[in-house]
């Protein structure tokens, strides 16, 4: 892993967001790179157009009034924004990270970060972001985007980070999760930790036996189980049975038409997790 790319602004998770991104760096060695977005800036004749409903005068003097407070309202959220990046860059070199870089971006956030992330090998994001509330279960309105979006694996910074020891991997034999696993075989990421499969379904596959084997091949200590159960529930209490500290999970793997009417086991985990959550697509 080269490149981690970490979105900060300025939300109760950055700190935290930043912490999950100086954990990863630190166990594989990567470098950061800092993202922070602003709003597209606006062009004078998209703010308004009231020529038909003032005088000519009037309008004139009105939009260059509404053109100077957007332009005072860019530049505060720029230099705002450049705050956020270097006190961000800070604390990651407090953290003993040492290759570092900020970027400042006018655009939407989800677009940018799929532009940017064909050069980092994974994506770390706040659970939350700053419009969001704290009203229990509530994800950020862009976070769902991201993760469908994104080419990497994503992962989900919790409220608060704490060590990393053990992970609870939600394996359906999918091909995502195929690559998921091995993800965690090749990638210093899990060096040291411990890692538990649960398949949710009537009977276990070969499949999960494999997977065990393969991690247990790369020196992992695993172990692999078979549960029953409503896949959400079942894979949360493992979480809390484990002690597990962070969860690797599949993302969205039907269709958004079937989610409408039956909801996402993808969603409802994240937003039930407590411990950080990596998420594959």
């Amino acid at each position: 892993m080269k490149k981690i790319l970490t979105c900060t602004d300025g939300s109760a998770y950055s700190t935290s967001v930043l912490d999950h991104a100086a954990w990863a760096a630190t166990q594989c060695g990567s470098s950061v790179r800092i993202l922070h977005t602003l709003p597209p800036v606006r062009e004078q004749a998209e703010l308004v157009d009231i020529s038909g409903v003032m005088g000519m005068h009037t309008s004139v003097t009105f939009m260059a009034e509404l053109v100077d407070l957007e332009e005072k309202k860019n530049r505060v959220a720029s230099e705002r924004g450049q705050i956020l990046l270097d006190n961000a860059a800070q604390r990651l070199k407090e953290a003993g990270i040492d290759q570092i870089e900020t970027t400042l971006e006018y655009g939407g956030l989800v677009e940018t970060v799929t532009g940017m992330e064909k050069d980092a090998d994974l994506v770390v994001i706040g659970k939350r972001g700053e419009s969001a509330g704290f009203a229990m279960q509530h994800l950020g309105s862009n976070l769902e985007r991201v993760i469908r979006a994104s080419i990497r694996p994503v992962l989900v910074a919790s409220r608060e980070f704490h060590p990393i020891r053990t992970v609870v991997i939600a394996y359906d034999g999918s091909a995502t999760m195929e690559k998921a696993v091995r993800f965690v075989c090749e990638s210093p990421l899990f060096k040291d930790i411990s890692c538990r499969l649960i398949h949710v379904g009537e009977k276990a596959t070969a499949d999960l036996g494999e997977a065990a084997a393969r991690l247990l091949a790369a020196r992992l200590d695993a172990t692999a189980e078979s549960l029953s159960g409503i896949p959400e529930d079942v894979v949360s209490d493992a979480v809390a049975r484990h002690g597990a500290d962070l969860l690797v999970m599949g993302a969205y793997g039907h269709s958004r038409l079937r989610q409408l009417f039956i909801g996402s086991t993808t969603t409802a985990l994240i937003q039930r997790s407590k411990i950080p959550v990596l998420v594959f697509r």
